[in-house]
């Protein structure tokens, strides 16, 4: 396992953590996190440390894959697993703040549809000898989607000190590229996915 794979299943299990940070019921066992106030707003602490543990396997993300271009490193294992540790990180944390409250449900229903759709587009294409490139809207789209959930975590802040909700707005961004990105996917593939070949 090289370097770039191993970042990648360090991602999976950092997405591991986070999931059990925010969703294991620590008052069952007498565990109570301490709430942070800043200019009146009131952070529990599990969100404060799930927020940097995200931003750790963002970095991570962004590292393999250049570490893998770098070194030559690229491996059809290496991409499948890259490709499962991004939608489990970014999926999970999303359907969790939504179940939460913290995210309208609306954002990670189109997010995650989007990456049925996109994801069966570039199965179909691979079939066929295609590769499907990234294109400029779907990474607009990942980045808007990780501040916007850094954000999130940080209870918006410093944004919320003036009543500003950047963190909402980057994400509803989020959802609008998302939904930009899939049609594009769909049109600059469609004859791919219905040539005979």
């Amino acid at each position: 396992m090289n370097l770039p794979t191993k970042l990648t299943v360090l991602r999976l299990i950092l997405s591991g953590f986070i999931i059990f940070l925010l969703c294991f019921p620590f008052y069952l066992v007498g565990i109570e996190f301490p709430k942070l106030y800043v200019g009146g707003v009131g952070m529990e602490a599990q969100y404060l440390v799930s927020g940097v543990v995200f931003i750790v396997a963002s970095l991570t993300d962004w590292l393999d894959g250049y570490l893998a271009r770098k070194n030559n490193q690229v491996t059809d294992t290496g991409k499948m697993l890259d490709a499962i540790a991004d939608k489990v990180l970014v999926n999970s944390v999303l359907i969790i703040l939504a179940a939460q409250g913290f995210i309208h449900v609306i954002i990670p229903v189109v997010i995650v549809l989007r990456d049925i759709i996109v994801n069966a587009i570039k199965m179909e294409a691979a079939g066929k000898g295609k590769v499907v490139a990234a294109i400029k809207s779907g990474k607009f789209k990942t980045a808007t989607l990780m501040v916007g959930t850094v954000l999130t975590f940080f209870y918006n802040l410093p944004f919320e000190l003036i009543n500003i909700n950047v963190a909402e707005f980057l994400l509803y961004i989020a959802v609008i590229l998302s939904i930009i990105s899939a049609i594009q996917y769909w049109n600059l593939n469609k004859n791919i996915i219905f040539s005979e070949k």
